[in-house]
């Protein structure tokens, strides 16, 4: 940053001198620390577009500043005239580049992106080529560069025809790239229209038959939030009706896992009103957002307010679930969570289907320790507001891990994905958190680092998640084969493999990214410490010890009222004085005095073992498209009461 301000500044000043060669070192500078900047430090570069300093911008005050050093150095005026009417004219052709650029992008912005649906029906033409769509505008400025280079070596030598030649290859090359994008825009003018995007997608979903939807939208979709929706994918498949997915938010199918299931992101509502969902019985939400409203609309189907996690949060027992027709919780915990909310939800409304996605959670009898005990921190986040902000990172996370530190123990460090999204206190405690526990464990991943990005990348590319814009995304859709779930198992496994063992010698380990999964931290974890939030419902199952943090340093039995998670809980107060002992729960197992109380509050939590969660999840789906059905034929035969005629008085 301070290489690139000084040069930025001196480029004025070695002009006015003038200084051909201070010029030159000064205007190199300017052009290497802005690339580096893009790479490096990304948000600077986005603040400088705030201020109006735009890359064209610099592009163009680093052209002026060289014709102004031409004019002082007394270059011949052909010279100049010349280099400001080629300098000039680039600057309009890339302009002019842009404009086509923009034109292409939106004919290739369709109505429907879809996965999991042939969509080879109808003729999307192919993304043009990344070398003349992708970052094109860094392209395009840096052509100034012949003309810039020929300039100075005629400044410092003082001949012309360096100049000239740097002139010819400036224009030239922008020329070129300016007609191949123009075929490129000759090609995208077949692009299908929306009612044939809409018709093909239509034909495919009548010939599939979806009779259950699982639908999500978020305003700002990231990886952050598409958990919500990755995390019921497996039970979604696994169920006797057939499902669909239907998205919002064109981000939100970067950040999809995958799945055999169609899946359509429909942006617009007037788009998804014109969606073939006639035979859609069930809607399943994991989320309350407000675009729910443009799917409870049909009437036809019932909708169903899943969740996206089971925990005492204000969240898991809102009054806006009132819309729906049902709520699906995991067990009693969740039934009696919504007792409390008075006049808001009947119970008749609540069904208890347990929480199919513990599947892969191992049992603490099933577990194998190691000479060290391994702590999973995994802090909730601070909430979209105060009063939902439970999270123990501002108040007490960082004395918490170097209290951990001093313990001989392994930590795990798993925050939540949206941590410091709303606060600057949670986003510093989580920095100087991740600082402590890095510094081994770099030093371990390094050698396993180039096969876990390969298998990282087949993985994505299995998913079917690219760069590709909603055009190719569509003209990519094919109907999954059966044989790819078990290749990606497959994969899937031997990362998770490879990254613990790779860790063998590391002390400690941070996870920000969706591998290796939250369950296999479980795993991998003897003990764990996290707030109230779902992460400690799901971590029940395991029947391992656990730790509530108890920041506010209530009364025990205050906290254990307030909080049903609590009551199969080791808490632990702000200043940490109780984790010595907590920690003996681990190292000692016949002082685990909560063992009995876990035992208790997984089933009033989670449900009973028997049947399966999967079982109940998929006979509560089953009951209600069946009763959806038989209310909708109830509809069709019942007789249309004619108004009684009133006399005319």
């Amino acid at each position: 940053m301070i290489l690139f301000t000084a040069g930025f500044a001196a480029l004025p000043v070695l002009a006015l001198l003038p200084s051909v060669w201070g010029f030159t070192v000064a205007w190199a500078v300017t052009y290497l620390a802005d690339e580096a900047l893009h790479a490096k430090a990304p948000g600077f570069v986005r603040r400088l577009a705030t201020l109006q300093v735009s890359r064209t911008l610099r592009f163009a005050v680093r052209t002026l500043m060289l014709l102004a050093l031409a004019d002082r150095t007394d270059a011949p005026d052909a010279v100049v005239v010349t280099g400001l009417a080629v300098l000039s004219a680039h600057f309009l052709l890339v302009m002019m580049y842009s404009a086509l650029h923009h034109a292409i992008r939106r004919r290739r912005v369709l109505p429907f992106i879809a996965r999991n649906l042939d969509m080879s029906g109808i003729d999307i033409p192919e993304t043009p080529p990344a070398l003349l769509y992708r970052r094109f505008l860094r392209k395009l400025l840096h052509l100034d560069l012949p003309a810039h280079v020929g300039l100075l070596i005629a400044l410092a030598t003082g001949s012309r025809l360096s100049a000239y030649v740097g002139y010819a290859l400036t224009i030239g090359a922008t020329l070129v790239a300016l007609a191949a994008l123009l075929g490129q825009f000759r090609t995208v003018r077949r692009m299908p229209g929306r009612d044939a995007v809409i018709g093909e997608v239509n034909r495919q979903l009548a010939g599939y038959g979806p009779e259950v939807a699982l639908y999500f939208s978020f305003a700002a979709v990231s990886r952050d939030f598409m958990y919500q929706v990755n995390m019921w994918i497996e039970t979604l498949e696994q169920l006797d009706r057939r499902p669909v997915i239907v998205l919002r938010e064109r981000a939100s199918f970067r950040f999809l896992g995958r799945t055999r299931i169609p899946v359509v992101c429909v942006p617009k509502a007037d788009d998804l009103a014109e969606l073939e969902l006639s035979g859609v019985r069930v809607v399943l939400y994991p989320g309350n957002a407000g675009k729910n409203v443009h799917m409870l609309r049909i009437a036809e189907a019932k909708h169903v307010f899943i969740g996206h996690g089971d925990s005492d949060k204000l969240a898991s027992s809102n009054r806006v679930s009132k819309v729906y027709d049902e709520i699906w919780v995991a067990g009693k915990a969740g039934r009696d969570r919504y007792r409390r909310v008075r006049h808001a939800i009947s119970d008749s409304a609540i069904v208890e289907v347990g929480r199919p996605q513990l599947a892969p959670v191992r049992l603490h009898a099933d577990h194998v320790p190691g000479p060290v005990p391994v702590v999973l921190y995994a802090p909730t986040w601070e909430g979209w507001s105060d009063d939902d902000c439970h999270t123990s990172l501002i108040p007490m996370g960082v004395p918490l891990i170097e209290r951990l530190l001093a313990q001989n123990v392994r930590i795990i460090y798993k925050p939540h994905p949206l941590t410091g999204k709303r606060s600057a206190e949670a986003a510093a405690a989580d920095r100087t958190v991740q600082e402590l526990l890095r510094a081994d464990e770099d030093r371990q991943m390094a050698a396993a680092r180039p096969r876990l990005q390969e298998i990282k990348a087949r993985l994505d590319a299995m998913a079917g998640r690219h760069e590709g814009d909603d055009a190719q995304q569509l003209r990519d859709s094919r109907v999954p084969d059966g044989a790819g779930a078990a290749a990606w198992q497959q994969l899937r496994d031997e990362w998770h493999r490879l990254h613990w063992e790779s860790r063998a010698g590391a002390r400690h380990h941070v996870v920000l990214d969706q591998l290796p999964t939250l369950y296999e931290c479980f795993n991998q974890a003897d003990l764990l410490i996290s707030d109230v939030s779902s992460v400690v419902a799901d971590f029940v199952a395991s029947l391992k010890p656990y730790v509530l943090t108890n920041a506010r340093d209530l009364p025990d039995e205050e906290f254990r009222a307030a909080y049903t998670t609590a009551g199969g809980a080791y808490l632990l107060d702000r200043d940490c004085t109780r984790l010595p002992e907590i920690l003996r729960s681990v190292r000692e197992p016949v002082h685990d005095p909560m063992a009995p109380e876990r035992r208790v509050l997984k089933e009033y939590v989670l449900g009973p073992d028997h049947p399966t969660s999967m079982e109940r999840f998929n006979a509560a789906v089953n009951d209600l498209a069946d009763k959806a059905l038989a209310e909708r034929a109830e509809v069709l035969v019942a007789p249309v009461e004619q108004p009684t005629a009133q006399p005319i008085p």
